[in-house]
């Protein structure tokens, strides 16, 4: 199967444009959750890194089709308004659920390919392994809390069991 793009990409300017609004709108939301800070607040800032990660991976011809299908999935999840916490709804909050599908498929990248070629297209500020960590860490516990019959928790419960 050739997955073709119907639709130009966005140039380099356009991308780090999008990249850079949307790290501003969850840094102005959670520098106002500042006093009322909720567990996963800090966690939001990963979800203009990861999403900046899936879209370059996307783009790497060293990357197979295969995975990079994947990766379309991942970015789909992203840009979908209808998901398990949609942002339009509760706001930057909502790419909790994001951020830890991404994460699922970084770390299934990790596992296939050579960390530098993943890492080559990281641009968070702390080292993407410790934010897999991080995440995965509390992915658990957000899991927890959503409905047993969710999409999101059977996704990650039947990727965990494979």
């Amino acid at each position: 199967m050739d997955l073709e793009l119907k639709k130009e990409l966005p140039s380099y300017d356009e991308q780090q444009d999008f990249y850079t609004k949307l790290r501003a709108k969850i840094t102005n939301y959670v520098d106002s959750k500042s006093n009322k800070m909720g567990k996963f607040t800090p966690y939001l800032l990963f979800a203009p890194d990861f999403f900046h990660l899936l879209i370059k991976s996307m783009l790497d011809d060293r990357i197979d089709s295969k995975s990079k299908t994947l990766i379309g999935s991942g970015i789909l999840y992203f840009i979908t308004p209808i998901d398990i916490l949609p942002e339009g709804l509760v706001g930057p909050g909502g790419f909790i659920d994001d951020i830890i599908v991404a994460a699922f498929i970084v770390n299934m990248l990790l596992n296939k390919f050579s960390p530098e070629i993943v890492e080559e297209h990281w641009a968070g500020e702390d080292k993407l392994l410790n934010t897999l960590k991080k995440v995965s860490e509390t992915g658990d516990t957000v899991l927890g809390k959503l409905p047993a019959r969710s999409l999101l928790g059977r996704f990650i419960k039947t990727s965990k069991k494979a």
